[in-house]
């Protein structure tokens, strides 16, 4: 499957169950990089909106540039009344936008499914001079019992989870996209608490997990229910993430 297609089937848990991102993000690029209001953002791999809603609610005009369609559509459903979104039907290596038109570009988990070369070349040729690429995960923790039983689970039955795991950006790699500039790196403490409804749609809205159907799925869930069963308190059970940012110039 396509990478650009591999969300489609997963809009709706996506919106609804995975993370969002600490709203002291902002103020950090604030006082980091000088970010204003005023600031013409391109969030690059926007997907449903998750990272570019940040933004807006900041008062920016923000290029939401996304390829899969229903995600696309799902963010104009849910951020057309903000009146700085603005969506483009564009990748990471082919944005559409006009030469020297940002000052600012995030991606939010989503500079791992890029071809990074063409991406650089490309954030290169939109960013205005002395602007700005913040790169950003929630990067889920499984140290903890709960956690470390989920990770197992992927392990067992994610589809092309062990693939998903090599495409994991390492130091040289952010590095290498950066220089001859260093980046900054900072991380914010992160939590999603989840009660059996909203664990399953958090499982089913990765793009490495079996659907229904699937030979897999049904056993998959049997394994979740357990998983939730052993270790919910009060029908809740716990994510913790290290939201990751690295902030640069090219």
């Amino acid at each position: 499957m396509k990478n650009t297609e591999r969300f489609s089937s997963r809009v709706e848990n996506y919106v609804k169950y995975r993370p969002h991102y600490p709203a002291a993000i902002v103020p950090y690029l604030k006082t980091e990089t000088g970010l204003t209001s005023d600031a013409l953002i391109a969030d690059i791999g926007s997907g449903t909106g998750i990272s570019t809603q940040l933004f807006l609610e900041n008062g920016n005009k923000v290029f939401a540039v996304e390829p899969n369609t229903e995600m696309r559509e799902k963010a104009e459903q849910l951020l057309h009344h903000f009146p700085g979104f603005i969506s483009i039907a564009g990748t990471a290596e082919h944005t559409t936008l006009p030469d020297v038109s940002v000052d600012f570009i995030i991606a939010g988990t989503a500079f791992h499914w890029f071809n990074q070369a063409a991406a650089r070349a490309e954030f290169r040729r939109i960013l205005k001079p002395g602007g700005f690429v913040t790169l950003m995960w929630n990067v889920r923790q499984s140290a903890l019992p709960f956690e470390h039983g989920y990770e197992n689970l992927l392990h067992q039955y994610g589809t092309d989870y062990k693939d998903m795991e090599h495409r994991k950006v390492d130091a040289s790699t952010l590095a290498s996209f950066f220089a001859p500039y260093a980046c900054t790196e900072h991380s914010f403490q992160n939590a999603q608490f989840m009660d059996y409804p909203a664990l399953k749609g958090r499982l089913l809205s990765a793009s490495y997990t079996p659907e229904k159907g699937h030979p897999s799925y049904d056993p998959m869930i049997k394994g979740l229910e357990e998983l939730y069963e052993q270790y919910q308190q009060d029908g809740v059970v716990k994510f913790h993430y290290e939201t990751k940012l690295y902030t640069g110039q090219l």
